[in-house]
């Protein structure tokens, strides 16, 4: 039982870096560095601003409104709009063989919708089904 154990050997230090990753970190590590500063200070800025405006609620909460006494009547007084609702537009008549082309587009329209369920399709063949009275009638109903 002489055998010596002799102590493993230390593992071999790492290589050094080399020249193009050197570089790459001398860049990277000063843009992390600002960026990482600029946002502590947008932060520090936004949770400050947020402090003050919480004492300024605080601080009008605790004073009280003091009464002001005035000795002159006071007087309603009405407000006259000087602002006038611009006049609507009347635009002629649409002429009727140009309405019909409008519903029957819109009946190829509704014949493309897919409907989700059966009230959707219902609804739908009820639409189309009006559209083609209109569009078979010998005059289009003015609204």
């Amino acid at each position: 039982m002489g055998t010596s154990t002799t102590p493993p050997s230390p593992p071999p230090p790492p290589p050094p870096p080399s020249a193009g990753k050197r570089r790459l970190l001398r860049g990277i590590f000063p843009l992390v560095l600002a960026v990482n500063i600029a946002v502590g200070v947008y932060l520090y800025t936004r949770t400050s601003k947020k402090q003050s405006a919480e004492k300024d609620v605080d601080t009008k909460k605790q004073v009280p409104p003091s009464p002001v006494v005035s000795t002159e009547a006071t007087v309603p007084e009405k407000t006259i709009s000087t602002e006038m609702p611009a006049p609507v537009k009347a635009l002629p008549p649409v002429p009727e063989h140009e309405q019909r082309e409008l519903f029957k587009w819109i009946l190829e329209e509704k014949r493309k919708v897919k409907p989700r369920d059966s009230l959707e399709k219902k609804k739908i063949d009820e639409e189309k089904a009006l559209l083609k009275q209109v569009i078979r009638a010998k005059s289009i109903p003015s609204l």
